[in-house]
């Protein structure tokens, strides 16, 4: 930083000749303009014999002697003067009088804000700044833009990018912003779900994504301007606070919504995401699986289930075990779909609409008479005939985190201590699928549980039926499994 108030040492020949060559001279009353170095307030800076010195005080030094001790200020106002007859030495309390009011002429003077609620300050650097998220940013020099609306400005309009964390990026121009793709692909899934073409919780799903997209690269975002830098930084943001499994879910979905407007025209190349957007390995989700443990239930932990369910909850566990139900499986169930004189349950997935076929259990079918006479009357005349009604004459149907029936599950594997991470009525399922396995007849199990064949899968896609003693066969084994009675353990 230039010396303040030194005595300027004495300057041979060739210093005051190697000083004035980086002068602009002009007449005797002109400004003469220092050309070389300045600081950020237009005063120049000189280094004399391993010492920087402002350039007006070595010039009033050659001219008139000491400078030591005294403010030596500009009579033309110029800060990048340095005729010694534009010279004068006062002392602190002088130049502050003279200046009061008319802006910084001296080097210890900086610029103002235009007012105490303007957004931004005038750093010592000589720019426009502001703090944002624990580091400066800054919005151009003072010099250029004294009043700071051009900075003001600026901020504006980068101001939802800062806050957010995101860098910032240019606005307006032609091209689809992250509103309207998101918006467009919302709307036609909103479409689909309305017409029974995809399920409320797959609608659900795709919103959440949606919402973390427009939160991370913002409404106006353009799409073309998004990079694989972009999507990386993106990717990390999330991961931080997912397991792997959730992860792989949400890059799944986003690909979805950037594909869907390659695919409708609106963006006219393929998304580029780069490798940091890649899903996690199945090395790492099998290492996460591995740590978890198995998600399934113990036959003594359905038992204990069984024991401490309410009526209606009783029959959806059996439900689970028996046929493979899910949640929506359940609350969904209409009375139609039992064939109560020979025990079967007939019931496309609402899901998908596959057939399914399932043999029920006496302990099933009595569960389920028990469920039906125990219901209140609904308050809606469309869910009369359901099989599971709530106590409050509503449908058990919610497709959202909430279930009411995992909710009401979940608080019976609290109460006995059996909770834990990714634990719920979908576990019912999953335990049916393993301990079915143990029959050896895949196909039946599948088809209970309404599983769609892959497409390589030549032996299924031929197959059109299930005969119902490899169904009967199934349940028979599982229900072995459950109750003890010479089945498998």
């Amino acid at each position: 930083m230039p010396r303040k108030n030194l005595t300027v040492v004495a300057l041979g020949v060739q210093d005051a000749s190697r000083f004035w060559a980086k002068v602009e001279k002009r007449g005797p009353n002109e400004c003469w303009n220092w050309i070389g170095a300045k600081n950020q307030f237009g005063y120049g800076r000189y280094k004399l014999k391993g010492r920087v010195y402002y350039a007006h005080r070595i010039a009033f030094a050659i001219r008139c002697g000491d400078s030591s001790n005294r403010v030596i200020a500009h009579r033309c106002g110029n800060a990048g003067c340095v005729n010694p007859d534009h010279l004068i030495k006062e002392t602190r309390q002088e130049s502050e009088v003279k200046t009061n009011g008319r802006g910084p002429t001296r080097p210890n003077d900086k610029p103002r804000k235009p007012r105490p609620d303007f957004p931004l300050f005038p750093h010592l650097t000589g720019r426009w700044a502001k703090k944002v998220r624990g580091k400066l940013v800054y919005f151009g020099k003072v010099a250029d833009d004294p009043t700071g609306i051009k900075a003001r400005d600026l901020w504006l309009e980068q101001r939802d990018d800062l806050l957010a964390g995101r860098k910032p990026r240019p606005k307006g121009g032609d091209g689809l912003t992250i509103q309207t793709l998101v918006n467009t692909f919302l709307t036609a899934k909103l479409r689909a779900r309305e017409a029974g073409e995809l399920a409320q919780r797959t609608y659900d799903d795709y919103y959440a994504v949606a919402e973390r997209v427009v939160k991370h690269f913002g409404l106006t975002r353009l799409v073309d301007d998004i990079n694989a830098g972009d999507f990386e930084a993106f990717r990390a943001a999330f991961a931080k606070s997912l397991g792997p499994v959730s992860v792989a879910g949400i890059i799944q979905r986003v690909r979805i919504i950037f594909k869907y407007g390659y695919d409708q025209g609106l963006i006219d190349k393929p998304v580029r995401y780069g490798q940091g957007f890649n899903k996690p390995s199945a090395k790492v989700i099998r290492k996460v699986r591995a740590e978890r443990g198995p998600l399934l239930f113990t036959r003594n932990q359905v038992r204990a289930m069984l024991e401490a369910a309410s009526v209606p909850m009783r029959a959806m566990i059996l439900l689970g075990v028996n046929c493979g139900f899910g949640n929506q499986d359940c609350a969904t169930l209409p009375q139609s779909a039992i064939d109560w004189k020979g025990g079967w349950i007939n019931y496309p997935r609402p899901k998908t609409g596959i057939e399914r076929r399932c043999k029920l259990w006496k302990e099933t079918l009595s569960a389920l008479r028990a469920a039906i006479d125990a219901r209140p009357n609904p308050k809606n005349e469309t869910h009369g005939g359901l099989v599971f009604v709530t106590s409050r004459g509503l449908t058990w149907s919610k497709e959202r985190d909430d279930n009411p029936v995992a909710k009401e599950l979940r608080k019976i594997v609290v109460e006995l201590g059996i909770h834990r991470k990714g634990i719920g009525f979908y576990t019912l399922r999953r335990t049916f699928a393993t301990v079915a396995s143990g029959s050896l007849d895949q196909p039946a199990v599948d088809h209970i549980m309404g599983h769609s064949p892959s497409a390589n899968d030549m032996a299924a896609i031929y197959r059109q039926a299930i005969d119902d003693r490899r169904l009967v066969a199934v349940a028979k084994y599982v229900r072995a499994w459950l109750f003890g009675k010479g089945g498998a353990r």
